[in-house]
């Protein structure tokens, strides 16, 4: 599983030009799922992702939470996390988790955070979505379940 973790002073996502979630300062979530992963995985990611201490303290360092600032979660599906592009020009994506695991462990992630007591907004699982984000920093993290489980 990846995760792609973007501090953003504000974030949404459109589907079809209506607005499916919406949050002002918060994480913009990519993320993608691996064959291979489960919700054993996906409990240790959103663990490491919800505390991670990336928002600024009263002197400027990264010493606080989401829970400490009340930040909120945009979680967007992002299959192309999985792209290996070491063969010519056309990216494989043979890597990334099947469509209906993926989509399992997508609505287990947001529900998860949710469940945290974060505001937890998301898109649409195979959509064709349009992302727009104000990133803060900026300031961008990538977990990867290889390296953190």
């Amino acid at each position: 599983m990846k995760f792609v973790i973007q501090r953003v002073r504000e974030a949404s996502v459109t589907v079809d030009g209506e607005v499916l979630g919406r949050i002002g300062h918060g994480l913009l979530v990519l993320v993608g799922v691996a064959d291979s992963d489960d919700k054993k995985i996906a409990d240790k990611m959103i663990d490491k992702m919800t505390k991670l201490r990336i928002f600024d303290d009263a002197e400027g360092k990264t010493n606080l939470s989401s829970s400490d600032v009340n930040g909120a979660f945009l979680i967007i599906s992002q299959f192309t996390l999985y792209a290996d592009c070491r063969k010519g020009n056309r990216p494989s994506f043979t890597k990334a988790g099947k469509p209906e695991l993926a989509n399992e462990l997508y609505e287990y992630v947001i529900s998860e955070v949710s469940k945290k007591g974060f505001q937890t907004e998301h898109g649409a699982f195979g959509a064709d979505m349009k992302v727009s984000l104000l990133n803060d920093g900026p300031f961008t993290i990538v977990l990867d379940s290889e390296e953190i489980v």
